[in-house]
């Protein structure tokens, strides 16, 4: 039977009920907290921008913030809102101050949603606008007015206050994960140095911008001292470290393009087009990349996002007079950095060495690299090893970040995965016994190694890891020692040659079931003894007890269950602290003898 299309099909939804019914296009994906990415932070950020933008065209210096159970509230010290703008400011969309470049010329939000979409996903949401020693206040409940106050006196100084708690039928059972949000915090200090943010009452201060962000997101000590370079609109640094690859941080008028964009690809290409130039040799790209570690900072007139969620710039020019993005930045490379190699000749000749160990060490796995692709092409890997997710049957695809691919041991567990799975976002890798312990080896061996081979070719790594093909990697093994193992050698594997991966918080653990209590009614599954004992409660007569020994016992059907809406992840995360070498050398390395003390020491009798 058709659907009749007739005028009565043609609707006008109003501003919040558009926001609620679509809000993957103004916050990306909802979530409940467990990634970096989910909404509640996008909710956080798009208020804190307009404070950052405040700061940005020099109004208050400091910005508070706390969050006591899942009520955040952020109070800015710039010009306060327009007392009579207040309502629109806040529900009416595309509404602000950000069309008028004279006044908002290089900001982040140019198109009046942000706190329109906060007031829409929020249960509670209170704006205050203290000015000139008044004040307007009014009280939302998911975009509707609940409390529309009079204007009074105060004598508050001039901001912004905004409070909010999250929906929570549209973010169910979320909760905020402090670190995540100190990382956020830490990274607006870094792009506007002397703007003092207090989160719950702790400091956060940045003196040198990018130079401290990268002191911050190193593990050990560069090759040479960071390489620090500003100018009008422009800021990078970089230095060379001691890990695989590239790892880069990107940004855009305070912005963190966590898919990097046009700005990224102008410091790829300027940094080995200046470095040729001075060294006077024409070194592989590959060569003068290889264990960067770098950050660009980027101020564009009037930027253009792929989205909504502005975590990947399209602009091609950074100004009206249609200044092209690359050769701005290529410019700035040639004159400041080919200034400072000849100012620092010491540093100069540190990076000339390191680029020469890379090459040499390219070279000498050149031979293995190509027979390992042809190897990887006769196995058939997208048959035998890899059921890919249709998403990405192309890499470049532009939903790429709503992709999984679950690492599994075995047939039987790989085989309840690929029925059970979403064909259009889950692919699944299968693992063929226990992976080797890479603890001590070098990149060779990812070559040589048929299952890592293969399992990077999979992730498409091997050339850049802005090339990898899924959001998420899951590591899914057998709760038993042997997975544990599996699991521990997997991460192994990660942290020595893409720690880049584990750092961007791509790598997670699959969190499955011990046991399954249930009668004929009801159907419980726990993950650990308290949860069992909650079960055999609400069941009460007679529950039939399951102790699941693998996942390869798990039937597809209550598979599906575990890997969709309800999918229990650890995200596999490091602390500044860790230093790579060190926790491979303790948990991976052979003094099995200090080893055994630290697990009788640690070991949980209860």
């Amino acid at each position: 039977m058709k659907e009749i299309y007739t005028e009565d099909t043609i609707k006008t939804l109003d501003w919040k009920t558009h926001i609620r019914k679509r809000p993957g296009m103004y916050i990306g994906k909802l979530g409940d907290g467990s990634s970096q990415d989910d909404g509640i932070y996008v909710l956080i950020k798009e208020v804190l921008d307009n404070s950052i933008d405040e700061f940005v065209v020099g109004n208050g210096k400091k910005i508070d913030i706390e969050i006591k159970e899942n009520k955040v509230k952020i109070r800015d010290y710039g010009r306060g809102i327009p007392l009579s703008k207040v309502v629109d400011v806040s529900s009416k969309m595309n509404t602000g101050a950000k069309y008028d470049s004279k006044v908002f010329k290089k900001s982040v939000g140019l198109n009046g949603v942000g706190i329109k979409a906060v007031n829409a996903m929020s249960d509670f949401f209170e704006i205050k606008s203290f000015r000139g020693k008044k004040i307007k206040k009014i009280i939302y409940s998911k975009g509707i007015i609940k409390e529309n106050y009079e204007i009074i006196d105060t004598n508050e100084n001039n901001g912004v206050e905004i409070s909010f708690i999250p929906d929570k039928t549209l973010f169910v059972d979320y909760k905020f994960i402090i670190e995540y949000i100190e990382i956020m915090i830490k990274n607006y200090t870094f792009l506007n140095t002397d703007l003092s943010i207090y989160f719950n009452n702790k400091k956060f201060f940045s003196k040198n911008g990018l130079r401290d962000l990268l002191n911050e997101n190193m593990n050990s000590s560069g090759n040479y001292p960071i390489i620090h370079l500003k100018a009008k609109d422009i800021e990078i640094a970089f230095t060379h470290g001691k890990q695989y690859g590239e790892e880069h941080y990107s940004f855009v008028n305070g912005q963190h393009t966590t898919q990097g964009g046009t700005h990224l690809l102008a410091f790829r290409e300027a940094i080995v087009k200046t470095i040729r130039e001075f060294y006077k040799k024409d070194f592989d790209n590959s060569d003068v990349r290889t264990s960067i570690i770098g950050a660009i900072s980027l101020r564009v007139e009037e930027p253009v996002f792929e989205s909504q969620t502005k975590i990947k710039l399209s602009s091609k020019y950074i100004d009206k007079n249609k200044t092209k993005i690359r050769n701005f930045v290529i410019d700035f490379f040639k004159k400041e950095l080919d200034n400072f190699l000849h100012r620092n000749p010491e540093t100069a000749k540190i990076l000339l060495n390191k680029i020469i160990e890379s090459e040499k060490e390219r070279k000498a796995i050149s031979g293995i690299k190509k027979l390992a692709r042809e190897r990887a092409k006769k196995t058939s890997l997208h048959n035998k090893k890899l059921r890919d997710c249709r998403i990405n049957f192309n890499s470049k695809h532009k939903n790429r970040d709503e992709s999984t691919i679950f690492i599994t041991e075995g047939d039987s567990a790989s085989g309840s995965i690929t029925k059970s799975r979403d064909v259009n976002t889950q692919a699944v890798f299968s693992l063929k016994g226990k992976p080797l312990n890479t603890y001590g080896l070098t990149k060779r061996v990812v070559y040589e190694n048929q299952e890592f081979n293969l399992l990077q070719a999979a992730l498409n790594i091997e050339e850049n890891i802005e090339n990898l093909r899924y959001n998420k990697i899951i590591i899914a093994t057998d709760a038993d020692v042997d997975g544990m193992h599996i699991r521990l050698l997997l991460i192994t594997f990660f942290l020595k040659f893409f720690p880049e991966l584990i750092q961007r918080k791509h790598l997670y653990i699959l969190q499955t079931p011990l046991f399954r209590v249930r009668n004929k009614k009801e159907t419980f599954y726990c993950y650990d003894e308290e949860e069992k004992q909650k079960a055999i409660k609400k069941v009460k007569k007679n529950p039939e007890i399951t102790r699941f020994k693998g996942l390869g016992e798990i039937s597809p059907k209550e598979f599906k269950y575990f890997i969709g809406e309800n999918m229990r992840l650890e995200n596999v995360r490091m602390k500044k602290e860790d230093i790579i070498s060190d926790l491979l050398d303790f948990y991976m390395g052979k003094n099995t003898l200090k080893r055994q003390e630290f697990i009788i020491t640690n070991l949980r009798t209860e």
